[in-house]
């Protein structure tokens, strides 16, 4: 089969490589329909993420039919179109039991083009099957239920529910790349008062607008634009969705007294954190690896026409045009590239 392979950093290719095979009776074998590209997998090529080997198969999310299953699988059989989930669940140690499967003990959590081979091929090997896929309803299309496998999970997990949006609720959110968005449209299923969110780029705060979000370009004061809507009190809570130092700085002084700010982004570099202003707040910090335990809510969401996916979806490729996606996607200051999703033949 082909694949999309890390060489080590800033080197990946379209290679011709073994299918997969099972290795484990959990384990179910997935022809990839649809995948989508993620900006972690830009921190890989990068060299961010140094656990990743050369020579492995990229890629965490991904829609397709499952063609084989192990004798211990029971979700699933060959034929079924699934949601290859970004998260791999053993579903039996201490945090799987507690739903928190990011954290998984034996051998899951996040491992697809991390640990072991990913979905950026034709097939994939994903273990854990029962806890790991979801069966698709037909009423949502491959293109957006692929942004269900991790993007959208994240997004209101480690944002909307770690940062405990609420009704009402004034949220400031620093970055509209994908998981910006992702976060705007999620944050909608809790009814905050407004959504303000600050970028320099003008497509992706346009996108921002589209979902219904307050914008203001990140180099004309949004802590001030926040403060002002506030009466000077600042965000309930603050997201941080870029995953660099001056953004995370950025959001601690945007976030009031007894607030809450989430970081969703990725981080390659450290940030400062300002304890010494940030303690008298009471000012509640998360980060968090998303657990996906809010898939199968956000699929019925999405089934409902409550969740707004299509919209993050501006390029769209066929699954051998690997690289040049990626050209795209990382060129995305000039493509106006959102989400990036790529189809097989068969889809």
């Amino acid at each position: 089969m082909k694949a999309l392979v890390f060489h080590g950093p800033g080197h990946s290719s379209w290679d011709s490589v073994p299918d997969p095979t099972l290795k484990d009776p959990a384990d179910v074998l997935v022809r990839v329909d649809a995948v989508t590209l993620c900006g972690t997998d830009l921190h890989i090529l990068r060299g961010d993420v140094p656990e990743v080997a050369s020579g492995r198969i990229l890629g965490h999310e991904a829609v397709g039919e499952v063609v084989e299953a192990g004798a211990e699988v029971h979700s699933v059989r060959p034929g079924d179109r699934v949601l290859v989930s970004c998260i791999s669940a053993c579903g039996r140690c201490r945090y799987c039991r507690a739903g928190r499967y990011g954290q998984c003990l034996q051998g899951g959590g996040w491992v697809l083009g991390h640990l072991i081979d990913g979905t950026q091929a034709e097939y994939v090997r994903v273990p854990y099957a029962d806890f790991s896929v979801h069966p698709l309803p037909e009423a949502v299309p491959d293109e957006e239920a692929v942004l269900l496998a991790d993007i959208f999970p994240t997004a209101y997990e480690v944002g909307v529910v770690a940062g405990r949006v609420g009704p009402g609720d004034t949220v400031a959110v620093v970055g509209a790349g994908p998981i910006g968005l992702a976060f705007v449209a999620s944050a909608r299923l809790l009814s905050p008062a407004r959504v303000i969110v600050t970028d320099l780029d003008g497509t992706r705060l346009a996108a921002a607008r589209s979902l219904g979000a307050d914008t203001v370009r990140a180099d004309e004061n949004p802590e001030e634009f926040v403060a002002d809507l506030t009466g000077g009190a600042g965000a309930e809570v603050a997201v941080e969705a870029v995953g660099l130092p001056e953004t995370f700085e950025r959001c601690a002084r945007m976030v009031r007294p007894t607030g809450h700010l989430a970081n969703i982004g990725v981080h390659g570099a450290p940030a400062t954190l300002h304890l010494e202003e940030l303690w008298i707040k009471d000012v509640t910090l998360t980060t968090g690896l998303v657990d996906t335990s809010s898939t199968p809510l956000l699929l019925t969401m999405a089934q409902a026409g409550r969740l707004p996916l299509a919209p993050l979806v501006t390029h769209r490729f066929p699954l051998d045009d690997m690289e040049e996606a990626y050209r795209v996607f990382e060129d995305a200051a000039t493509s106006g590239a959102l989400k990036v999703v790529l189809t097989g033949a068969a889809a």
